[in-house]
């Protein structure tokens, strides 16, 4: 049984924009978040609702937990706080669901989409989760090359994916519209970072520690306990 599951919903989103870089340090982790200074864990901003039929996520279907976080597969911070959201993920699988969305950063990262829709290509074949770790831990390996979409197949191969299938979804509208419908609600949600999370719908500033992370979420157990 693998961490990560697939799991079908239709109330949350993601988003991020460039905003500035500061470097944090999560035990031997090194956070390089782009962020906005903002003073408060908790924001204004709230989540809205994508335009897609189903959402990759782990734990309880049902949590009265609900942590989204709004990535982009490119971006270096979302490489360094993908470890710290696996060990999360794995602490808390019993009561809190944890959901993944796109953002792609188009402007900056060239290989942004081709990643997006390869994590959900691989989905089709029910192995969202593990393409998704791939790519995170084998970002430095093609976040700069020019034959992304070659290594993207090559994965599929190691996952033992069919690869003309995944080729064909890769570049299916149907995959590029649903990363797409992530990419917008992430928009109406006013997200201006990546990574960006929401707990329980309310957008939190970017935790600088694994153990910052753990008791906010620890709070919104406990108050919803």
């Amino acid at each position: 049984m693998t961490l990560f599951n697939r799991g079908f919903s239709s109330k949350f989103k993601r988003i991020s924009l460039w905003a500035g870089i500061t470097v944090v340090v999560v035990g031997s982790v090194v956070l390089m978040a782009y962020i906005a200074t903002k003073p408060a864990n908790l924001t204004a901003a709230s989540l809205v609702n994508p335009n897609v039929t189903h959402e990759w996520f782990t734990g309880p279907e049902n949590a009265k937990i609900t942590l989204v976080e709004y990535s982009d597969f490119q971006c270096p911070a979302c490489g360094a706080y993908y470890p710290l959201i696996k060990q999360i993920s794995e602490e808390y699988k019993s009561n809190v669901k944890f959901v993944y969305r796109h953002f792609p950063l188009r402007r900056i990262h060239k290989n942004t989409d081709i990643t997006a829709n390869a994590s959900e290509a691989a989905g089709v074949q029910g192995k969202f989760w593990e393409m998704h770790s791939m790519i995170f831990e084998h970002q430095q390996d093609w976040a700069e090359k020019s034959n992304a979409e070659e290594i993207m197949i090559g994965y599929a191969k190691t996952l033992s994916l069919d690869p003309v299938r995944f080729k064909n979804d890769l570049n299916s509208q149907e995959v590029k519209d649903i990363v797409e419908a992530d990419y917008q609600s992430g928009i109406k949600s006013q997200v201006d970072s990546t990574p960006t999370f929401f707990l329980n719908g309310q957008k939190i500033q970017n935790p600088k520690s694994l153990e910052e992370f753990k008791s906010i979420i620890d709070q919104a157990i406990a108050k919803n306990s």
